[in-house]
């Protein structure tokens, strides 16, 4: 039995019309179930009895649980209990402009970037569609307050559960849904090309971010397998291929790790092969774990002069949640 968090305003238009029902009543139950926060199908009380129970009978609208929260400067990680026993865990972060959700995708990660203590736990299942819908929910009626910008970057690779994440987009972004603009909604990718592509022809104006992490396929077969299948070239054409489509703005994600990708004769290579393209780097200060080798680079704003002397747009990410171990490739699938 579905759960009714996962789906779409079509997919409840569909359903309303496959029991002959008007289908206007999908928006009735977006309302419900994202305007007034009601999850007992027996208090909508502007859809007829009936019909409140045959949506009893044909969905669930149960939660996952929020099994701990941790809180430190401008941020909190929530760490949620899904109903088949395994964990996932989300940021929210306090900026000027409002507060922001790192959502994860699924249960671990198949990615398996080195310095990335996501991946150390392998990719054990998709999350579906309500399990990402629920994440910001709970966090909203945990603090009282809406959340106004959505990053998809936390447990997992979003677009090797492609169809899932997108119907996530499409439910928060939903004026009746969650009703956070697109532009306020960010999906990070490890450079899955056929995804990306796939990605370029749907009409939404979400930004794209690509974790590129070295110049060159020396440095990012050493740290991020995915290379070996999608290498620097492709994962470049696909960014050229999507700019072309959508005329829209591409973030490039840089991990500085000390010694390894942060020499100026990576930044002169990195500017080299962006150079032209509609893009800008946001170079990520490394966060350092106890289970991984890597350390912070000691050259990160060097770097980044190197980058805007050669014309390349760039700035260094605000470090959220370190103390927390809620930072960037902080995340675990476990309890402890």
């Amino acid at each position: 039995m579905r759960n009714i968090l996962g789906l779409k305003i079509e997919d409840l238009e569909d359903y309303f019309l496959s029991i002959e029902e008007k289908k206007f009543k999908a928006l009735q139950v977006f309302e419900w179930l994202y305007i007034h926060k009601e999850n007992n199908i027996d208090n909508w009380t502007n859809i007829k009895k009936d019909i409140r129970d045959k949506l009893k009978s044909d969905f669930r609208t149960n939660f996952i649980k929020v099994k701990r929260k941790e809180t430190g400067d401008l941020v909190s990680k929530y760490l949620f209990e899904l109903e088949d026993g395994n964990y996932i865990e989300s940021v929210l972060m306090e900026h000027d402009y409002g507060l922001s959700v790192c959502v994860s995708s699924q249960v671990g990660c198949p990615m398996g970037c080195k310095f990335c203590e996501s991946g150390r736990l392998k990719k054990v299942r998709n999350l579906e569609t309500y399990e990402m819908v629920e994440q910001i929910i709970l966090i909203e009626e945990d603090i009282k307050k809406k959340i106004s910008s959505v990053v998809i970057m936390g447990i997992g690779e979003p677009f090797d559960n492609y169809d899932n994440v997108i119907d996530f987009i499409k439910i928060i972004n939903h004026p009746k849904g969650l009703a956070i603009g697109a532009r306020h909604i960010t999906v990070s990718t490890c450079g899955i090309v056929p995804k990306i592509d796939e990605f370029s022809n749907l009409d939404l104006q979400v930004n794209l971010a690509i974790s590129l992490h070295a110049p060159n396929d020396e440095i990012r077969n050493k740290i991020m397998p995915i290379n070996k299948v999608y290498n620097i070239s492709q994962v470049i054409e696909a960014i050229k291929r999507y700019i072309s489509k959508t005329n829209r703005r591409v973030t490039i994600e840089y991990v500085m790790l000390n010694m390894v990708n942060d020499y100026i004769d990576n930044a002169l290579e990195l500017a080299k092969l962006l150079k032209g393209l509609n893009v800008y780097v946001n170079l990520i200060p490394y966060n350092e774990t106890n289970n991984i080798e890597y350390k912070k680079s000691k050259r990160i704003n060097e770097f980044k002069d190197a980058l805007l002397k050669n014309g390349i747009n760039a700035t260094v990410r605000r470090e959220f949640g370190s103390s927390i171990s809620a930072a960037c490739g902080q995340l675990r699938s476990k309890e402890v």
